[in-house]
């Protein structure tokens, strides 16, 4: 029997704790370094009528990605499978959570249909946590990677999946349809887990990350991203790729957190763009083959334009 993760009300998503002293509040005026142009280019408004006349979803709006008009205009998404609706409550995301109904097996095809219309040369798929499905929803990656290289087979794919509970088969299925890159953010660092992802642990990621790596081998490029603005500690943060070095992760990727609602956790501080160049320095002494740092940097930001770097010294 499935056991599906119990989070708290809707009110209190992942856990999340009202605004310490130190926190920032949500109205407050942002640093000049978080500052982007509000989407709405020509290529932008194409891709947004295209998706949404294809019923599809993507990561970039669900999240409130404040890179969307950048990439879309630079004719990148990121698609988000298996519904829009997420087992889990995290403290950060503004993903909806509650039951999932979504059960479309054509999707697959829908989403390779799209990547091909756009010409894509990365392509990146996520999902929400489908903690409902006996797989954990590793199918429908399978049938998404599959459909890609079937239409658009000189289109890389980039997966950025769940932990799938910490079982090897729905991972093992995954890996083995050998996708460029498999992406699994860990997020924050341990100490802030029981805040910020309820129903998630730090190792039973790392453990993921190091098993997709060793069932890939050099065909597969591992990936991991974390978040800074939630009190973690510079010290905490390099620990933390440590950590993630020994489980074999390749390529990291480092942002700002934004709360999106008052019903999220609190940004306790916003670091400085010299702090995130500091953090880069930090994972490249110790060993990633490819690192972006930066306030605004995501973990599918600019996708395309790590790999080659990582691959290279594969």
């Amino acid at each position: 029997m499935t056991e599906l993760h119990v989070t708290r009300s809707r009110a209190n998503p992942g856990g999340a704790a009202p605004a310490g002293e130190g926190a920032i509040p949500l109205r407050s005026r942002k640093p000049p370094w978080l500052k982007v142009p509000a989407p709405g280019g020509p290529t932008y408004r194409r891709l947004k009528s295209m998706i949404h006349e294809d019923n599809l979803h993507t990561v970039c709006e669900e999240a409130n990605c404040p890179n969307v008009g950048e990439c879309w205009e630079r004719g990148t998404a990121t698609f988000m499978i298996l519904g829009d609706v997420c087992t889990r409550r995290c403290g950060f995301c503004n993903v909806k959570t509650g039951k999932p109904t979504w059960n479309d097996p054509l999707e697959p095809l829908r989403v390779a249909t799209q990547v091909k219309r756009m010409g894509l040369r990365h392509a990146v798929v996520t999902s929400v946590d489908r903690d409902d499905l006996p797989d954990y929803g590793a199918g429908a990656f399978v049938g998404v990677i599959r459909s890609i290289r079937m239409m658009a087979p000189g289109c890389r794919v980039e997966v950025l999946t769940p932990d799938f509970r910490g079982q090897e088969m729905p991972l093992a299925k995954v890996i083995h349809e050998r996708p460029d890159v498999f992406n699994h953010n860990v997020e924050t660092v341990p100490r802030l887990y029981p805040r910020a992802r309820r129903g998630s642990r730090f190792l039973r990621s790392a453990r993921v990350l190091r098993m997709a790596k060793e069932m890939g081998g050099d065909e597969v490029v591992t990936k991991s991203g974390l978040m800074v603005g939630l009190g973690e500690e510079f010290e905490e943060m390099v620990e933390a790729f440590g950590i993630l070095r020994e489980h074999r992760v390749q390529v990291l990727t480092v942002g700002q957190y934004l709360r999106p609602t008052e019903n999220h956790l609190p940004v306790e501080r916003y670091w400085h763009p010299e702090e995130f160049a500091a953090l880069e320095r930090a994972a490249y002494d110790l060993g990633f083959e490819s690192v972006a740092a930066g306030p605004l940097v995501r973990s599918s930001y600019h996708a395309d334009e790590q790999l080659p770097v990582a691959q290279a010294s594969a």
